[in-house]
């Protein structure tokens, strides 16, 4: 297989982030995830791959690191989680495509007097390759990390240590249970700890892998981040939207209770409705054209039921009756005037509704075709991917959580 060129997605995203323009409450309120994001884009410009290790107490995560070196670089004895914080060690693996690997050894999850266990979590995380190691079945707390890691795109493998503890028949079982707990649309190889087993499995996958996974993995990270910035440009700029959207509404409003002609109040509407659009183009930071704008107000009418039949079809019908009502008013002396203000009433309150929707799923289509959001680095990930189950079906799974994610709604 071809792998995914590094120095390729390196230029990619040094590329993309030079394009990114960020305020200065963005830099502030982002500090963190930019300095980390600034990290592994330096690590992939280095090639350097890492490879975490993850797993409750006592399980052998710093045996299975020291088997890797064949030296014993990482503490172990018989105390029960001897390793009290994150360690990292460089290992010598001849690979023509990376320059260094380095090996990060994690204290117990389950440990209760280990400081910042989000930030243990975040960094094996942030890893290209993390081995969840286990000493039996997995138990509901593992079977939730588990859960963490492949919701966020990782690529794991499961390693069975201590495995003298166990019968074959026991093994056999283990092994049928695990398997029954992950998802099965995913690879995720179970390794036992024998002999060179491990060793052999990773470097077998690096060989054939690593550059690809860690410029997935950097494309990844880039990803998380452009999201929060999407977000937090959503909501500084939702107060804004909304306040168009209301006035708009208004005059919308006003202009149907009180014009008794059709055609107007109807051509009057989509005027509106397309002035509306681009406005709200220009608090999203994206000058629309007048055929763009058509497109979107001809997209959100055409998918949403209740859109087209208030804008067209409702409003047709009272106007037709408000109609009526003024050509018999000489004829009833004035009485079929009656019902005529609570008509253009509840014409008006449809108007403000119908206008709402317009408003709203324009500023969620707009946003989504902002400048940025065309250089998103998702984008580029799924221009990488091909098929080849072992490597990508990860990514395709954090490709489905953050698109969900993503799906966030323009206003509450």
């Amino acid at each position: 297989m071809n792998q995914i060129n590094i120095d390729k997605g390196y230029l990619l995203l040094k590329k993309w982030w030079e394009s990114i323009e960020l305020t200065n409450y963005e830099k502030r309120n982002l500090n963190n995830e930019i300095i980390s994001f600034n990290q592994q884009l330096l690590r992939l410009k280095e090639k350097q791959l890492r490879i975490g290790i993850y797993g409750k107490a006592g399980v052998g995560k710093s045996t299975i690191l020291n088997s890797l070196l064949n030296k014993n670089e990482f503490k172990t004895d018989i105390i029960h989680g001897s390793t009290k914080k994150i360690e990292m060690k460089e290992w010598s693996l001849n690979n023509q495509n990376l320059k260094t690997i380095a090996l990060i050894d994690s204290p117990g999850f389950d440990l209760c007097n280990i400081k910042d266990p989000e930030i243990i979590f975040s960094q094996i995380n942030s890893s290209e390759l993390i081995l969840f190691t286990i000493a039996g079945d997995m138990n509901r707390n593992e079977m939730s990390q588990i859960n963490s890691f492949i919701k966020n795109g990782k690529k794991i493998i499961i390693v069975l240590n201590k495995i003298n503890n166990w019968s074959e028949h026991d093994l056999k079982n283990i092994f049928k249970n695990i398997r029954l707990k992950i998802p099965e649309n995913i690879n995720i190889p179970i390794i036992i700890n024998s002999k060179n087993n491990i060793k052999n499995h990773i470097t077998e996958l690096i060989n054939r892998y690593g550059e690809s996974l860690l410029t997935l993995n950097s494309l990844q990270l880039a990803d998380e981040l452009f999201l929060k910035i999407k977000k937090q440009r959503l909501k500084r700029r939702q107060k804004e939207a909304q306040s168009i959207i209301g006035k708009f509404a208004t005059i919308k409003a006003s202009g149907v209770a009180l014009n008794p002609l059709i055609f107007l109040d109807i051509a009057g509407g989509f005027a509106l409705d397309t002035a509306l659009v681009s406005e709200l183009s220009k608090v999203y930071g994206l000058n629309l054209q007048a055929e763009s704008v058509r497109k979107i107000i001809k997209k959100i009418t055409v998918n949403n039921i209740f859109l087209g039949a208030t804008q067209v079809g409702i409003n047709t019908s009272f106007n037709l009756l408000r109609k009526i009502f003024l050509a018999t008013a000489p004829f009833t002396h004035g009485l079929s005037l009656l019902p005529y203000g609570p008509v253009a009433i509840v014409q008006a309150a449809i108007s403000v509704r119908s206008t709402k929707i317009v408003g709203k799923l324009a500023a969620k289509e707009i946003f989504r075709k902002s400048k940025g959001c065309l250089l998103d680095p998702s984008h580029i990930i799924k221009k990488f991917i091909i098929k080849e189950p072992e490597i990508f079906d990860h990514t395709k799974i954090y490709l489905s959580y953050k698109n969900l994610e993503s799906n966030f709604a323009i206003f509450p």
